[in-house]
């Protein structure tokens, strides 16, 4: 097989986390900044930390936004996610062909194993790659190659799966393979500028790339 392994960004990739967040930077912004922030404008907020987009936002109350954030976040968590069509039955059968799966996110790692504990899929990763693991977070290549570090395998043999510019970006720059996910929130067309080498329509896609 070309590919042995694959690293998976998780908000918007494996899990529908888009009205979670988008609902979240709502309920903050409006508090902070009455009528001047609306759904849409939360899109850019998606894909890069929270450190990152609150040093943007508010750069002298960063720690008290994120963690007003993480708090209505958690609160609300369980209600407003939803799965993807396919994703863990794909993730069963990358399994039987023996891939070596491992996410790599922005996220902190409680909240990443919150989320795979609803969609049952705990058991599929060998491991997560979350912020605290890392100085610099996606697009800068480390938390990929920290993760090709702990599963000990060749880059030529990793792919990066995402639905941000910032996962292709990340793959690119650790210089593995990288495919977007058609079922991101910031379209197809968006991810196609930054020339994945992939597209995937349907998480299933990867069924027979891992076997070309």
């Amino acid at each position: 097989m070309m590919l042995k392994a694959l690293l998976f960004d998780f908000d918007g990739t494996l899990l529908n986390t888009n009205d979670l967040i988008i609902q979240t930077f709502m309920h903050v912004l409006e508090e902070r900044f009455p009528g001047q922030y609306k759904p849409e404008d939360c899109l850019r907020f998606i894909g890069p930390s929270l450190k990152e987009t609150f040093e943007e936002i508010t750069p002298n109350e960063v720690e008290e936004m994120i963690e007003k954030y993480r708090q209505w976040n958690h609160e609300h968590h369980d209600e407003l996610i939803t799965e993807f069509d396919g994703v863990i039955e794909t993730l069963e059968e990358l399994r039987a062909l023996g891939i070596r799966l491992a996410i790599v996110s922005t996220k902190r790692r409680d909240t990443i194993k919150r989320g795979l504990s609803i969609m049952g899929a705990n058991d599929y990763f060998e491991f997560l790659v979350g912020t605290e693991d890392v100085k610099n977070v996606k697009p800068d290549p480390e938390p990929v190659l920290l993760a090709i570090e702990k599963l000990g395998v060749s880059k030529e043999d990793v792919m990066m799966i995402g639905d941000n510019h910032h996962d292709i970006l990340a793959g690119k720059n650790a210089g593995v393979k990288t495919a977007g996910v058609a079922w991101s929130l910031k379209g197809e067309e968006y991810l196609k500028e930054f020339k994945p080498d992939y597209i995937l329509q349907h998480m299933s896609d990867l069924l027979s790339i891992v076997k070309e």
